[in-house]
C-alpha cells in the first residue's frame, strides 16, 4: 500500500514545509504531487496533513508516515549506495600473466568459473611477460601474476593458492627411472630440460642443485610444457615439473616421476596483485575460485599454511 515514492513525498513535505517547495524538491509539478498525496490519502482513509497550514502540520497518520520515512529512506539510500559500489566493482579488467607454465590444467577451469561469476570483468592474458611478469605488474601493464617467486615488499600482495610436489620426469627406460629419489649428484651427467628463465628462479636449482654446488651436464631451454614432455618421452633429457602436470602422461606409461630428494621438493604457487587492489571483490573471488578448483581437481596439492604472527 505505502510505496517508496510516498515516503519521499512525506519527507519532502517535512523538510520544505509547503507543497510547492516539495514539488520543486522532488523535480515534479505541484499538481502531480497533489494528485499523488490524494491517492495516498484515499488508500489510508484519512488526510496526512492539515490544509492551509504553514508550515505544514501532519495528522496522526501523517506523523506515523513521517517517522517511517525518517527511518526507512536512509536505509534504502545506504543499500542503494552499497549496490552501486558492488556494481562498480563488477566491471573492470583483469590482465593476467603466468610464470607457472604448467598452470593451464587448473587455471582454465578456474577462469571459466570466474567468467560465469563476473561476466562484466574483461579478462585477458598478456604473453609479453611470460617468464618474468612482476615488472609488468609494477608498471601497471598487468593486474595479476601467477608466480612461485615471493619476496618481501610493500607494493605487492602475494595470495597463497596451493603447494605441490616437484618431481623429476624421465622416460620409462631412463637410467634414473627406478630410483627411490633423486639427489643432486644424480644429475651431474644429465641433460636438464627447463623453461627459459634464470636457473636461480627454478626450484630444482634453488633447493637441490645450488645448495649442493652441482650443475647438470647440459641445460636445454624450452618454453612449452608439452614440448618438454615430448622431449622427455624421446629420452632427450629429464625435467623437473609439478606432479599434477604429468599425471596423465605417467598413467599412459609415457614417463616416470621420481621424488626430488629423500624428503621431496615442495613448491608453492601465489597470485600476485598490487597491494592497494587486493580487496577488490572480483580479485578476492578469483583467489577463492582458484584455490577451490585447484584443490578439487589436481593431484597431490595442498593449501599453503599461512603464518599470521
Amino acid at each position: 500500500m505505502i510505496e517508496i515514492k510516498h515516503l519521499k513525498t512525506i519527507r519532502a513535505l517535512a523538510n520544505t514545509g509547503s507543497l510547492a517547495k516539495s514539488a520543486e524538491w522532488l523535480h515534479t509539478t505541484p499538481s502531480a504531487l497533489s494528485h499523488q498525496i490524494k491517492e495516498l490519502e484515499i488508500k489510508i482513509g484519512n488526510p496526512i496533513y492539515l490544509r492551509k497550514t504553514s508550515p505544514i502540520k501532519f495528522t496522526a497518520e501523517g506523523q506515523i508516515l513521517k517517522d517511517l520515512a525518517e527511518k526507512v529512506l536512509p536505509e534504502i539510500q545506504d543499500s542503494e549506495n552499497r549496490i552501486k559500489d558492488i556494481k562498480h566493482q563488477n566491471k573492470g579488467k583483469l590482465r593476467l600473466a603466468i610464470e607457472c607454465h604448467s598452470c593451464f590444467q587448473w587455471l582454465m577451469p578456474a577462469i571459466s568459473q570466474f567468467h560465469q561469476t563476473w561476466p562484466m570483468v574483461e579478462l585477458s592474458f598478456n604473453n609479453d611477460y611470460m617468464f618474468d611478469a612482476m615488472p609488468g605488474l609494477a608498471e601497471g601493464e598487468l593486474d595479476l601474476v601467477i608466480t612461485s617467486d615471493v619476496f618481501e615488499t610493500n607494493e605487492f600482495h602475494f595470495e597463497p593458492l596451493f603447494s605441490f610436489d616437484m618431481v623429476l620426469v624421465t622416460s620409462p627406460n631412463h637410467e634414473l627411472a627406478n630410483k627411490n629419489y633423486i639427489n643432486a649428484q644424480d644429475l651431474t651427467q644429465q641433460t636438464l630440460i627447463t623453461y627459459p628463465v634464470e636457473p636461480a628462479r627454478l626450484d630444482i636449482f634453488k633447493y637441490l642443485l645450488l645448495p649442493a654446488n652441482v650443475q647438470p651436464k647440459k641445460i636445454k631451454k624450452v618454453d612449452q610444457t608439452l614440448m618438454i614432455l615430448q622431449m622427455v618421452t624421446a629420452d632427450l633429457g629429464v625435467a623437473a615439473l609439478p606432479s599434477w602436470a604429468i599425471k596423465e602422461y605417467e598413467e599412459q606409461g609415457l614417463v616416470k616421476s621420481i621424488p626430488l630428494s629423500k624428503t621431496g621438493l615442495q613448491s608453492e604457487l601465489y597470485a600476485a596483485v598490487k597491494y592497494r587492489e587486493k580487496n577488490r571483490a572480483y580479485l578476492q573471488s578469483f583467489f577463492n575460485i582458484s584455490k577451490t578448483v585447484s584443490l578439487n581437481n589436481l593431484n597431490n596439492v595442498k593449501p599453503i599454511k599461512v603464518n599470521h604472527n
